[in-house]
């Protein structure tokens, strides 16, 4: 075959793949370099749950007797393995959508990219994932990638602030992206119910640069994005170091938060490159110790 022939074939296989997990897997093989995943093997002994058969699944792991009995096919998962899964979940709420100048991207982009690169860097390593909250298994492979990328590209669904509650197995791994600019009791509460099941979890709270340094001045109105409200302050340099002053005693909650339940924080700011962020993911992910 000809050079521009494949050159052409190679464009045309690219277009088909969605540019969030284009620009996801280039910044995860950024940071792969160097960075090996903690793929286990074991199967368990103790029955979690049934899910449905998803391509890529070892057909020894089928349950015929459960499929059986409907049209779908399942197969049985053990704790042991759920446990050694993923839970990945980025806060799509209307605040996310936020970004102060049309060169940055939206909150809700930086989180979206980094999840879904982080799940190319557990696709490398052989670890199973899924995005939660949408009721789908934890999976592996290119095709649990794309799958992972149009969910988290699908804008459809409830638009949540907070992880939402959902049966997990003991010890399992979660990684949650968002602003966390909710109320630290709010938080608190959906930490703790995570924790209380031994789930290991990482938060990584994503800003707009604006939101850190509030740079405006003079008047201005600033506008809820979530029903909050309108706020018009006469002079905004006049609020600024008050303002610091909140964030920076929000931020130290998130911590203790955090450091309550075992768990680890860091924080990104739009303006600055992913990869650094990736890899802080990725190195907290990898330093959990296994059960």
């Amino acid at each position: 075959m000809r050079q521009p022939e494949i050159h052409h074939q190679a464009e045309e296989l690219a277009s088909t793949l969605p540019p969030l997990l284009v620009a996801a897997d280039r910044v995860a093989t950024t940071v792969s370099q160097g960075v090996h995943g903690r793929r286990r093997v074991g199967q368990g002994e103790t029955f979690w749950q049934f899910r449905r058969y998803q391509p890529g699944d070892p057909v020894q792991i089928i349950d015929w007797r459960q499929s059986a009995k409907s049209q779908p096919v399942y197969v049985r998962e053990h704790e042991w393995e759920a446990a050694q899964s993923v839970w990945l979940w980025r806060d799509s709420s209307e605040s996310m959508r936020y970004r102060s100048t049309e060169s940055l991207p939206t909150k809700l982009h930086r989180a979206n990219l980094l999840v879904l690169a982080l799940a190319s860097l557990l696709v490398r390593g052989g670890e199973h994932f899924t995005l939660l909250g949408s009721g789908v298994g934890p999976g592996t492979g290119r095709g649990m990638l794309q799958r992972m990328a149009a969910m988290v590209e699908d804008q459809r669904g409830p638009a949540t602030g907070l992880p939402p509650p959902e049966p997990l197995p003991r010890y399992g791994r979660v990684v949650l992206v968002g602003d966390f600019l909710a109320p630290l009791e709010a938080i608190k509460e959906a930490i703790e119910r995570l924790a209380g099941y031994g789930i290991q979890g990482h938060l990584l709270q994503v800003l707009d640069p604006a939101e850190e340094a509030l740079p405006f001045m003079g008047r201005a109105r600033f506008e809820g994005m979530e029903g909050e409200g309108d706020v018009l302050i006469g002079k905004v340099e006049g609020v600024r170091v008050e303002y610091h002053r909140l964030l920076a005693s929000h931020r130290r909650g998130l911590e203790g938060l955090a450091q309550t339940a075992g768990w680890t924080l860091a924080a990104h700011r739009t303006d600055h490159p992913p990869e650094a962020a990736l890899l802080a993911l990725f190195l907290a992910l990898s330093m959990m110790p296994g059960r």
